[in-house]
C-alpha cells in the first residue's frame, strides 16, 4: 500500500478545492492511501460551494503521531482562523501553507509516509509570514538538509531539468560554470534512472544557435560543452550543446527523452506550451519523491468551483507510477522489497 502526503497548499487559493475533486477522481486507486495535510474548515467550505459531499475523516495531528489511519484522511492542523477569505495574501495564510509543509515534510523523512505532492503556495503570503524562500523547491532542500537540488519538469514524456530555479536571469548567468553543468547532469542521471530505463540526457547551449563556434558567446566552449564531456567519460548518456530554439522539437522526434535547460524560463516556456496543465513539477535531489502541479494559486477563481483539477490529478497519476518504478528499480538493485 502506497502512502501519499498532499499538502493542502495556500488556503486562500485553489490547492483546497483542486485536491478535493483530484483525490476524488483516484477513488479507483486501490493502492494508495491519500493523508492531506491541511485545514479541515477550508476543505469543508471549498466542498460545499462545490456541492460535494465532505466524507473523509478529520484526524488531528497529534493523533498521527503514533500511526496513521489506514485510510484516505484529512490531518488537520486547524491553523486557519476564522472564515477564509479567498484570493487575499496574507501572513496567517502564508504560514499555515508552510506548516503543512514542514509537518508532512517530517513524516516522508521518518520513512512514515511515501512520497509528497504541494498544492501551490503563494509567494507574497509566505514572504508575509517571515519564510525568506522564493518557492517550495528550496524550502524542501533546507528543510532535508539536501545541498544539491533541482527542479524538474515531467510532461508528455520528456523530462525537462531547469539548471537554476528561481533567480534573476543575471544571477542564473553568473552561476553557470563547469563544476555547476556538471553537477546537474549528475544528479539528473543519478535521480531519473530509477523511473527512466534507458535515459538519453540533452544539453541546451545558454547563446543563440548555440553561439555559432564563438560569435554569439563564449560560454558553450568554455563551459557547457567541457562539463559534457566529462561526464560523457564517466559513462554518463549526455550530448549536446544544442541550440535551444530547436532541443525541444528534436526530443519531441525522440532524439532525446531528457533536457536540461540553464535558468528557469528556458525551460519553462516550453514545457508550458507542450503540456500547461498536464505537466508535472519534480524535486530532484531529495531523500524522497515531491511532485506537485504545474501552476500557481489562482486567485483570481478561488473559492468559485471551476479550477481544473487536471495537473493535480496528472500529479497523483504519476507519483504512484513513479513510486511503482522506483520499487523495481531498488527490487533490481538487490534490495529485499517484498513483492
Amino acid at each position: 500500500m502506497l502512502k501519499i502526503a498532499v499538502t493542502m497548499g495556500e488556503p486562500a487559493g485553489i490547492g483546497p478545492e483542486i485536491i478535493l475533486k483530484a483525490i476524488g477522481q483516484a477513488a479507483s486507486y486501490t493502492d494508495v492511501r491519500f493523508y492531506v495535510f491541511g485545514d479541515a474548515t477550508v476543505l469543508y467550505e471549498n466542498a460545499r460551494r462545490l456541492g460535494m459531499e465532505f466524507q473523509w475523516p478529520v484526524v488531528p495531528l497529534d493523533t498521527c503521531a503514533d500511526q496513521f489511519p489506514a485510510e484516505t484522511c484529512i490531518v488537520d492542523l486547524a491553523n486557519v482562523h476564522g472564515r477564509i477569505r479567498f484570493g487575499v495574501e496574507r501572513a496567517d495564510y502564508g504560514k499555515a501553507a508552510m506548516e503543512y509543509i514542514e509537518q508532512a515534510t517530517y513524516f516522508c523523512l521518518a520513512g512514515v509516509l511515501d512520497a509528497l505532492i504541494t498544492a501551490p503556495i503563494n509567494k507574497k503570503s509566505i514572504h508575509l509570514a517571515g519564510y525568506n524562500f522564493p518557492g517550495h523547491t528550496e524550502f524542501l532542500a533546507s528543510l532535508t538538509g539536501t545541498k544539491r537540488f533541482a527542479m524538474s519538469f515531467h510532461a508528455d514524456k520528456l523530462w525537462t531539468i531547469v539548471g537554476t530555479t528561481h533567480l534573476p536571469l543575471s544571477r542564473a548567468i553568473r552561476l553557470l560554470s563547469r563544476e555547476h553543468v556538471q553537477e546537474i547532469i549528475r544528479l539528473t542521471y543519478h535521480e531519473l534512472k530509477k523511473y527512466q530505463p534507458e535515459p538519453a540526457i540533452a544539453v541546451a547551449s545558454l547563446n543563440p544557435h548555440g553561439a555559432e563556434g564563438g560569435l554569439f558567446g563564449m560560454e558553450e566552449d568554455m563551459v557547457i560543452r567541457p562539463a559534457i564531456t566529462q561526464c560523457q567519460e564517466e559513462g554518463i548518456p549526455v550530448s549536446g550543446p544544442y541550440p535551444a530554439d530547436s532541443i525541444y522539437l528534436r526530443a519531441l522526434n525522440g532524439e532525446f527523452n531528457v533536457i536540461i535547460t540553464h535558468y528557469h524560463d528556458q525551460g519553462m516556456i516550453p514545457v508550458k506550451l507542450i503540456s500547461f496543465g498536464k505537466a508535472v513539477n519534480i524535486t530532484l535531489g531529495l531523500p524522497f519523491l515531491r511532485t506537485s502541479v504545474d501552476h500557481g494559486t489562482a486567485f483570481d477563481i478561488a473559492g468559485k468551483g471551476i479550477a481544473s483539477s487536471e495537473s493535480m490529478e496528472e500529479a497523483i497519476r504519476l507519483t504512484r507510477e513513479l513510486l511503482q518504478r522506483q520499487t523495481s528499480f531498488r527490487s533490481g538493485e538487490g534490495a529485499t522489497d517484498d513483492p
